[in-house]
């Protein structure tokens, strides 16, 4: 047997090949739609990054705490926090947009740490603890800032929007950021720990490894990766709102999933990226499709309800696959649902 066909049976059977798959379908059909001129181009895959690099994030802070066997959907509204952190800090105190996002990134760690609290130390489910925090978030967002408000410099949202060498989108050098410093994470310690831990907390405890503590480490990584995700919502928006954001959480959690993440040690980081690809790159797919409709047959109009309509039931297929295809995934999700509902396995029982 060929080396090739090694790798390529070896990766179908890891939690990532459905998602995979997915993904450089969507990616092959958007070529397609495009024309490969025009996907290719600087400035397509500029704007593909930029507009969405909010979502990858999300997802990508999503990915430690379903590795580790938790969750925390009230990660959207997280990103209008760092937001309104970000413009008020900047606006009221007069400091510059640096202070305000290092103060964003302090009230995401804040928030993930309270998160990481409810549910790790109080022991509470992290479906309705999270769930609760979405209310406790936007609260204390609107009372920071009462309406949409602010902006953000020119130099800052352009940079942001440009592309190194006329040819590397900038947004995208932050992805690779966040993918580098997660591989050497899993080179690490942690990187085996959190396997551990979502894999079963009692086991990883009679193994001297500390459940609790490395769910604090996920979490931690979740704050940082979500601070990064609502600085780019900043530069993207180049404004403060703080209502914006909150379906970033349900999506993320949708491209995991589709990407092949199941809860409690089952998956990694390829398949947040894979699966936030696919949300990504099928919506950008249908947007061109009904524009090529629009050109071919004369009088042809849609609203975006319909566009957003036809990516979602795509979307739901996807998932359906994902689920129906990976039967270990698919015993992962069960059982891990049922945790995230009636609260995690004790870890010293």
């Amino acid at each position: 047997m060929s080396n090739a066909k090694r790798l390529f049976l070896h990766f179908r059977r890891t939690p990532a090949f459905v998602g995979f798959t997915l993904f450089v379908f969507v990616l092959v059909l958007n070529i397609v739609v495009q024309g490969p001129t025009h996907f290719f181009s600087s400035r397509s895959l500029n704007t593909l990054f930029s507009k969405n690099m909010p979502l990858l994030l999300t997802t990508m802070a999503m990915a430690p705490l379903l590795i580790s066997g938790t969750l925390d959907i009230s990660i959207g509204i997280q990103l209008a926090l760092v937001n309104v952190v970000s413009i008020m800090v900047f606006q009221e105190w007069g400091v510059s947009l640096y202070v305000g996002f290092s103060m964003g990134m302090l009230a995401s760690l804040a928030v993930s740490a309270l998160c990481w609290a409810l549910v790790s130390v109080v022991r509470l489910p992290s479906m309705l603890a999270s769930f609760a925090l979405i209310y406790v978030v936007r609260g204390v967002n609107v009372l920071i800032m009462n309406k949409p408000q602010g902006k953000v410099p020119e130099a800052y949202y352009k940079t942001y929007d440009s592309l190194i060498g006329g040819v590397i989108p900038f947004s995208a050098l932050i992805l690779l950021f966040v993918l580098l410093i997660w591989l050497y994470l899993m080179r690490t310690k942690f990187g085996r720990n959190i396997y551990a831990v979502g894999g079963s907390p009692r086991n990883a405890f009679a193994a001297g490894i500390n459940p609790v503590w490395v769910q604090f480490q996920a979490s931690m990584i979740k704050g940082v990766i979500t601070g990064l995700a609502g600085i780019c919502l900043t530069l993207m928006t180049a404004s403060g709102n703080p209502l914006q954001g909150e379906a970033y959480g349900l999506r993320a959690l949708s491209a995991c999933i589709i990407g092949g993440l199941g809860f409690g040690g089952w998956g990694s980081m390829a398949c947040a990226v894979f699966g936030a690809g696919f949300l990504v790159t099928i919506q950008n797919t249908v947007y061109y499709f009904f524009n090529l409709l629009y050109r071919i047959i004369p009088g042809f109009t849609v609203t975006s309800y319909w566009q957003n309509l036809v990516s979602d039931i795509i979307i739901f297929f996807g998932l359906l696959m994902t689920i129906v295809t990976a039967k270990e995934q698919r015993e992962a999700l069960r059982q891990g649902f049922v945790k995230q509902f009636k609260g995690g396995e004790s870890a010293t029982q």
